[in-house]
């Protein structure tokens, strides 16, 4: 374990804070520190590690509060993984005790105050480029004033909105006009060279493409920066994003957190985090296995079909809670005080106990630990037909636990508004995944099963 790059070139300000931690370094360590001696096997891992942590998004925008708290969540993941790679690999007791102790508490502490550092320059940094951009906006509507909070709202964007061209009279518009109108589109071009604009911005419907094109056309004879500002409004984004297929760019409506690396992230997590848990509640399983046994005829575990990710079906298991086995066209919820459960059954479902061997379908990659709750395929098709975007929540593979199960929807849903509160909070999820709502959500689900759940029956 190193140094990584940045924390490298840091080290050359930080020596006589350095100085007094010498006398626990190893000679490899104190090399590094006073002659600038960087060992090759230093340099590998720094630069793996600095490959790793960059590019990284600017931070200068958000509160302090979760500068501090994304940067120490994101660095206990990248150290953690590294420390169980090194030790697996044994590669770690090539590198000093307080090399790697330094390395855990000075990195995060670095990237934290270099954060802050360029918050606190920002401004500065700003001014230094020149004067204020001038911005106009084409189109007064909501993408375009959703656009014009934004940067009024911005400290770290250099630019200052003139007001808006639009063709539409006042009392047609639904805004109270913080802006002011400069004009009809059809004079935005004077307006732009007169006033010297360095910005615009296109805020129109894709039907107004002839006037887009006429309008553009009389921009050519300006110098301003031109932007087009697609209408995100038109639909509910999930996951939106801009990305290139063969350099033609293209808007993401629709999509799945899982990609690249993301993906990766989330399966390496499920596999590690269900492995942990099968080890560690093998007994546990062994025990219930036995109480299901004895408590009604039937199958310790029950397979029901479900529709994982893309819409595909799967077997999920669960330890039977009834006297029943149901998975056909039709199968009913489990309701309070339900006739079919038994009650070694009514005991394991209050507690989530039945939904344990489920950490197997995750294994299997059928499932992941966090995600919206499978649905019997019956439900699924009875509910696609009446719940508007239902079938989104299956961009996902299925999960033990779910954003919505977290917020109290768990159990049955006897009415359509609770299952449409339940598929709310699904997409929810998907359009705000990160892995410190995962991790949130786990936090969540034990609290939920050491307290109870009056919800499961």
């Amino acid at each position: 374990m190193a140094l990584p790059l940045h924390v490298t070139i840091f080290c050359t300000v930080l020596k006589p804070c350095l100085i007094r931690l010498s006398s626990s370094f190893h000679c490899g360590s104190w090399r590094f520190v006073y002659e600038n001696d960087l060992p090759p096997h230093y340099l590998i891992m720094s630069l793996i590690l600095f490959s790793l942590m960059f590019p990284s998004t600017t931070k200068i925008s958000q509160p302090i509060s979760s500068v501090i708290q994304n940067t120490l969540l994101a660095w206990f993941v990248l150290a953690g993984l590294l420390m169980a790679f090194g030790y697996a690999s044994e590669y770690i007791y090539i590198f000093p005790k307080a090399s790697i102790t330094l390395w855990l508490w000075l990195t995060p502490t670095l990237l934290i105050a270099a954060t802050l550092g360029l918050r606190m320059a920002a401004p500065l940094l700003i001014k230094m480029q020149g004067p204020m951009r001038r911005a106009v906006i084409a189109g007064m509507n909501e993408q375009g004033l959703a656009l014009a909070e934004r940067l009024q709202r911005s400290h770290y964007h250099p630019t200052e909105l003139q007001g808006f061209f639009e063709d539409r009279s006042v009392d047609r518009l639904n805004s109270e006009l913080h802006y002011p109108i400069l004009g009809r589109i059809d004079s935005m071009a004077e307006y732009v060279k007169e006033h010297h604009i360095n910005t615009i911005y296109l805020s129109l419907p894709m039907a107004s493409q002839p006037r887009i094109m006429k309008l553009l056309d009389d921009l050519k004879d300006t110098t301003a920066s031109i932007y087009f500002v697609p209408d995100i409004f038109m639909t509910d984004l999930i996951q939106g994003r801009v990305d290139q297929v063969e350099n033609i760019p293209v808007v993401s409506v629709c999509e799945t957190p899982f990609t690249g690396f993301d993906g990766l992230l989330k399966r390496s997590a499920d596999i590690a985090f269900s492995l942990l848990i099968l080890i560690l509640i093998s007994p546990v399983l062994l025990a219930i296995a036995i109480g299901v046994k004895m408590s009604s005829p039937g199958p310790v575990i029950f397979k029901q079909r479900r529709y994982g990710l893309d819409g595909e079906e799967i077997l999920v298991y669960k330890f039977r809670s009834m006297t029943v086995c149901e998975d056909g066209a039709k199968v009913t919820q489990a309701t309070k005080n339900d006739q079919r459960t038994t009650k070694f059954g009514a005991f394991l479902r209050r507690n989530s106990l039945d939904e344990l061997p489920q950490f197997i379908n995750v294994l299997q990659g059928r499932m992941s630990v966090v995600g919206p709750r499978p649905h019997a395929v019956s439900h699924n098709e009875m509910y696609r037909k009446l719940i508007k975007g239902y079938m989104i929540r299956h961009k996902v593979k299925p999960g033990i636990t779910g954003w919505a199960q977290v917020n109290g929807l768990r159990g049955e849903t006897e009415t359509l508004d609770k299952m449409k509160a339940r598929i709310d909070y699904d997409i929810d999820y998907l359009r705000n995944w990160t892995p410190k709502l995962d991790m949130y959500i786990i936090y969540k689900t034990v609290s939920v099963v050491f307290t109870g759940e009056k919800n499961a029956y």
